[in-house]
């Protein structure tokens, strides 16, 4: 049930760490990891673990996106290539 919800909130955000998931679906972040590693396992998501440093305090967890999934480019106006002649 919660990897529904957790695929559905990495679509919506994109990359997320885990802390966020938790807070954005309202699922503990314990059971959110059970969930992620499960995920990860079967190649749904790709997860890695990182360290982040809160006024030099390090806060440890997982940074996670969909497998294969390629967000739609940014709205606005595109530079073209330059073409040399």
């Amino acid at each position: 049930m919660h990897a529904i919800t957790i695929i559905q909130c990495l679509k919506k955000h994109g990359q997320l760490l885990d802390s966020k998931i938790a807070a954005e679906t309202g699922i503990p972040l314990d059971a959110l990891r059970f969930s992620l590693a499960g995920l990860a396992e079967c190649g749904e998501i790709s997860s890695c673990s990182i360290t982040r440093y809160n006024e030099g305090q390090p806060v440890e967890g997982f940074l996670c996106r969909i497998s294969g999934f390629v967000p739609r480019p940014a709205p606005g106006r595109k530079s073209a290539p330059r073409h040399k002649n």
